[in-house]
């Protein structure tokens, strides 16, 4: 269990914990010279089954507020301190407030300096403490009457005994969640480098992992290990640590930043919050500027609302906050939040969003993501949100705002399509079936509206069923769909034309004997295949003829028609798109340019770029400025 204590400036916070563990957390020579503490102190104290008690002290000074709200964060229990002879102070009363807002439930008050003061005073400042509390997640808290500075003091004993079965009787924070440790302190020890402490806030880390530093991005290895102020293996969520790292100097880390499984961690300066208010703040505008204090990071940002009108006091509701700094935050994450001058606490929120974006925040389908992503918080379970995604969500995706990994978890009546570059995508399986129905039916009309065409490409096809959805991060999506489809044979392909396999263009006895003429002489001209006057005269056949037919066989899908009166088998077609692939294949940027294919095919300039502008009318390929590039969202289907 991690202790942390709270409460305003000289009424002995630091002098009780010394008390209870024997440490001295004031470490500062500037703490020591003014008998005040200005930055986290830390105490351990061994209990009875083995484990340690891990307490940090905070300053109370009301300029180290920011301190001590990174000092509060991840703590298990709160220990108030009350001196009796000034009673409750106004840095109690924010601290108070702090430890509600960042959702502390436990705690236990110590009324500390009670030999200094007479058994009324004592009972005046218990019943001033009841009324505070009364109205916080602290009300059942007991209090204890100290005096740590006397030797031996039995109010001191019954606090830590109370304190040792507070934290035999907690239970055990999960530890299946991605590892994230909050940096609170770095600092470096002779012969063993950059070493960091903080609270783990999610999984669990071993010696010899590896790791990543929020702000760099970096790699980092964890050398040693130090749990609750001992030599460990492995730390824990919930436990204190200090983590021994190579890869990184101690100047390349500050005091909130993270050390974290790298899955986790992604940055966003807009993130989307439950915002509760306190009653005694002025209404909150558009735009307010604030101070938010987040894991143990602290930074400026402004409000956006949500809302029609300003917040009101004493309300929660959602609402955006737009960083000055990038944050690496989940859902579920606590913050605080203060005023533009830093001077006090005026609300607190839980992160719901943190990659929320700039633009319709405000719309229906938003508020209903937040809806699913408080569900995801509240019930551990990725179902709401998975049910949202109309277009699917990835698992890398899910992995971060979860702070958990899936690669094991059921997750029943969801379709699961793995990704070449190793990602899944993840969509509702009824929501999965009505975007393939969706393309059927498109594909049914079009056949009804142009019986004598083979079929459609994807391109189109993807624009007709998905009207607006042609972002790229819609491709994948797209793709297998598609790839469905066909593995399951409820659609056929020939060439870059799909179309129902029950669909084909129907020839007249006279049409399918020439057709027999023609092919073999388009396929023996392999690359430069002979024009329709050509096979006119071959064939003994009017041009007019000869080209109605081939128009009608390119809409079967059997030739292609590169230019007018120019028509290469669907084989040969074949060839021409594998040739672009490779040529795309062999370039950084995937791109193609005329003369290149032009090499390799052994054709004329203008043909080359002739036949690349048929694959770019197919759908295949797009020209950008003067090459062109494969599209993500099409496969040429070979017929040879």
């Amino acid at each position: 269990m991690i202790i942390g204590t709270a409460g305003h400036i000289d009424h002995g916070k630091t002098t009780l914990v010394r008390a209870l563990t024997g440490v001295e957390t004031d470490r500062l020579k500037e703490e020591k010279s003014r008998g005040i503490s200005i930055e986290l102190g830390y105490a351990y104290a061994p209990l009875s089954n083995g484990d340690v008690l891990g307490i940090i002290d905070v300053p109370g000074h009301e300029r180290f507020v920011h301190t001590m709200a990174a000092g509060a964060v991840g703590i298990d229990h709160a220990l108030l301190v009350v001196a009796a002879d000034d009673g409750v102070m106004p840095q109690t009363l924010e601290h108070l407030e702090i430890l509600q807002l960042l959702g502390v439930k436990k705690g236990t008050v110590a009324l500390t300096k009670v030999d200094r003061v007479l058994p009324q005073r004592i009972e005046e400042v218990k019943l001033e403490i009841a009324a505070i509390l009364s109205v916080s997640s602290l009300h059942e808290s007991p209090i204890f009457e100290t005096a740590a500075s006397q030797p031996g003091d039995r109010g001191v004993q019954a606090l830590r005994e109370y304190l040792e079965v507070q934290a035999l009787m907690m239970p055990s924070r999960p530890q299946d969640g991605l590892f994230r440790l909050a940096v609170d302190r770095v600092f470096t020890l002779p012969g063993q480098g950059t070493v960091v402490t903080g609270t783990v806030f999610s999984g669990q880390v071993a010696v010899g992992d590896v790791l990543q530093h929020s702000a760099s991005g970096q790699a980092v290895r964890v050398r040693s290990i130090h749990a609750q102020n001992q030599a460990a293996q492995v730390g824990l969520a919930g436990q204190r640590c200090a983590l021994n790292l190579a890869g990184i100097a101690k100047e390349g880390i500050i005091r909130g930043d993270w050390i974290a499984d790298a899955r986790v961690l992604q940055a966003s300066d807009r993130i989307d919050i439950r915002l509760h208010l306190l009653a005694e703040a002025q209404p909150m505008q558009q735009w307010t500027a604030v101070h938010v204090h987040i894991g143990t990071q602290r930074c400026t940002a402004h409000v956006a609302l949500l809302q029609d009108g300003a917040i009101e006091p004493g309300t929660e509701v959602a609402a955006q906050l737009v960083l000055d700094h990038p944050v690496y935050a989940i859902p579920g994450d606590r913050l605080i939040i203060r005023n533009a001058q830093a001077s006090r606490t005026i609300a607190g929120g839980m992160v719901l969003d943190p990659y929320a974006p700039a633009r319709k925040r405000r719309s229906a389908a938003r508020l209903a993501y937040l809806q699913a992503l408080e569900s995801l918080v509240t019930t551990g379970a990725p179902a709401a949100l998975v049910t949202h995604a109309a277009h699917g969500i990835s698992l890398s995706q899910l992995q971060r705002l979860s702070g958990r990994t899936m690669d094991g978890m059921d997750l029943p009546g969801t379709q699961r399509i793995a990704q070449t570059d190793g990602d899944a995508l993840l969509l509702d399986s009824a929501r999965w079936q009505q975007l393939q129905q969706q393309v059927m039916d498109t594909i049914a009309r079009f056949h009804d509206k142009y019986p004598d065409e083979p079929g459609i490409n994807a391109a189109r096809l993807r624009r007709m069923a998905w009207p607006g959805l042609v972002h790229s991060q819609h491709d994948k999506l797209w793709r297998a769909l598609i790839d469905q489809l066909l593995q399951g044979q409820q659609l056929a392909s020939s060439g870059a034309w799909l179309h129902l396999p029950s669909h084909s263009v129907q020839f007249s006895a006279q049409e399918q004997a020439l057709s027999e003429q023609l092919l073999p002489l388009l396929d023996a001209g392999r690359f430069d295949p002979p024009w329709v006057r050509d096979l006119a005269a071959d064939t003994g056949t009017g041009e007019e003829v000869v080209r109605q037919l081939l128009r009608k066989l390119a809409r079967q899908g059997l030739v292609f028609q590169v230019v007018k009166d120019l028509f290469y088998t669907a084989a040969n077609m074949d060839e021409l798109a594998r040739t672009i692939k490779e040529l795309a294949s062999a370039t950084p940027n995937g791109e193609v340019v005329a003369r290149e294919f032009r090499d390799v095919t052994g054709l004329g300039r203008k043909r080359a770029i002739q036949i690349i502008e048929c694959f770019d009318r197919l759908g295949y390929t797009r020209r950008v400025r003067d090459a062109h590039v494969l599209r993500p969202d099409t496969q040429w289907h070979t017929q040879s």
